[in-house]
């Protein structure tokens, strides 16, 4: 079970962290592109309590079992999250908060706010700078960010794969 949780947890978490660094260097980041990716890597949580369910267990697995599989690999596909997030951020010096703070700034400029409201989202952005550099505040906050995603992926694919009958023999 354990082999079965790294392996799909790591791959889920390498395809989510690839598309969103890709989408930020690109260019191209959106909030739903990026749960949209969650949801399609922790499709994975659902193979892998079929494969442990079929394979390993002769089609019979409880629903709390079912879901501490979907919650290891939510754990780790989190943890492989904030790993490469944390060596995306070091490689790049940081530039995403900057780049982050900008963009703030600039919708809000596009969107005819006012001087105060401008001077407002900037002092905002500076605080979030000071918070963001505090390693406590961001890796937890990081870690949230894919998590629950995953935990929610987990109870449904426990709900529809968990099952304690047994099979009807063919005669």
């Amino acid at each position: 079970m354990q082999r079965i949780i790294l392996i799909y947890g790591v791959l889920a978490g390498l395809v989510v962290i690839s598309c969103m660094t890709l989408g930020i260097e690109l260019g191209r980041s959106q909030a739903w592109l990026g749960f949209l990716v969650m949801f399609i890597a922790f499709g994975s949580i659902y193979i892998a309590i079929k494969h442990h369910r079929d394979d390993e267990l002769g089609g019979l697995i409880s629903f709390s079992r079912a879901l501490l599989i979907g919650l290891g690999i939510s754990a780790i596909a989190g943890l492989v999250y904030v790993v490469v997030w944390e060596v995306y951020l070091a490689a790049t010096d940081f530039g995403f908060v900057d780049d982050y703070v900008d963009a703030m700034v600039a919708g809000k400029e596009a969107a005819g706010a006012s001087d105060s409201e401008l001077a407002q989202i900037a002092r905002d952005g500076d605080r979030f700078r000071a918070q963001y550099a505090n390693p406590f505040f961001r890796l937890p906050m990081t870690f949230v960010e894919i998590f629950p995603v995953g935990l929610l992926v987990s109870i449904v694919s426990a709900a529809l794969l968990g099952n304690r009958k047994s099979k009807p023999q063919s005669e």
